[in-house]
């Protein structure tokens, strides 16, 4: 019988090498080096970070109290988020030297969603 840190630590490894595959893989998609996917990671992790904050600051900058019915504080938090993560995202991947990927990660992104037209030399597929 093994004693259970053995075991825990197999487990570990089992999956910290499914994470690393993963992230191999995410690299050789996206065709980008160890340092620049690292600040790519950073620049998500940031603009996650930096978008619910100010969600929750722009609730509470309009006056929404715990009183205040629920619909209009998610209303208010999906309108920061989905606008205001764009432009923190951008932001932060200027701040960190990532722009040109995430600008063409935001091209994909607003084509598919039909508010952007794709053209020739901006339509990549992924």
């Amino acid at each position: 019988m093994q004693p259970s840190f053995v075991v825990a630590l197999r487990r570990f490894h089992t999956k910290s090498n499914k994470v690393g595959v993963m992230f191999s893989s995410l690299r050789k998609r996206w065709k980008v080096g160890k340092k620049e996917f690292t600040l790519i990671l950073c620049v998500f992790a940031i603009t996650g970070f930096a978008t619910a904050w100010l969600s929750r600051s722009v609730t509470g900058w309009v006056g929404f109290t715990s009183e205040t019915h629920w619909s209009a504080k998610l209303l208010v938090r999906l309108a920061v988020l989905l606008f205001g993560y764009q432009a923190i995202l951008l932001t932060v991947a200027f701040l960190l030297g990532q722009f040109s990927f995430f600008w063409k990660f935001e091209k994909r992104v607003l084509q598919r969603i039909g508010l952007m037209k794709a053209t020739d030399a901006s339509s990549t597929k992924s």
